[in-house]
């Protein structure tokens, strides 16, 4: 696998010496995924930290037996379930391929490693969680603030791509709507144009 999206998303936030970055390819394997399968599963631990090179996963949680999505995670980012990987305890939710994959794969254990001999690695991580806790933030004021076809009229706006590549259930399940609705928010969307 290609790692240079890799390099090229660390080195937009640090830089590494050649040598660094050789530990860090050493330290990050490649994992294939393939459309529909789980990585992370409720219950079980997450073990790694990944960086999706190429691909579609959705984070989701399941509520009176009904699957509720609640993010996405699209190309060229780092993610991991981050309570249950920090912790080492189990998730409360599972990370599912909505297409095939390409990820790179970091151990708990070898991310240690990397905090231990790269100085710069832990002010890489921090501008990431730093941006995940702002989508957060974001996304929990939406929630509060904003009705479903706000939401979605965003999602139009500054991820078109995003809204194209996303299955309608898991679209309308992240909303908090009912895909019939979602379908009727798209109909009355494309009149008013």
């Amino acid at each position: 696998m290609d790692t240079l999206h890799f390099k090229n998303f660390i080195n937009r936030r640090i830089v590494l010496t050649d040598t660094e970055w050789a530990l860090v390819e050493r330290c990050f394997t490649p994992r294939l995924l393939k459309e529909g399968e789980l990585l992370l599963e409720e219950g079980r631990i997450c073990t790694h930290l990944y960086y999706v090179d190429q691909g579609l996963l959705r984070f989701f949680v399941w509520k009176e037996g009904v699957d509720k999505t609640k993010f996405f995670t699209f190309d060229d980012y780092l993610f991991t379930s981050q309570y249950s990987f920090s912790t080492r305890k189990p998730a409360t939710e599972n990370i599912q391929a909505i297409e095939d994959c390409t990820l790179l794969q970091v151990t708990y254990s070898d991310l240690q490693t990397l905090y231990e001999q790269i100085p710069n690695w832990r002010k890489f991580i921090q501008s990431v969680i730093q941006e995940v806790s702002h989508f957060t933030e974001e996304i929990l004021t939406e929630l509060q603030t904003e009705t479903a076809e706000n939401r979605y009229r965003r999602m139009l706006t500054e991820e078109p791509a995003m809204i194209q590549r996303i299955p309608l259930k898991y679209l309308a399940s992240y909303l908090g709507i009912a895909p019939q609705s979602l379908s009727r928010i798209r109909k009355n969307i494309t009149n008013l144009t």
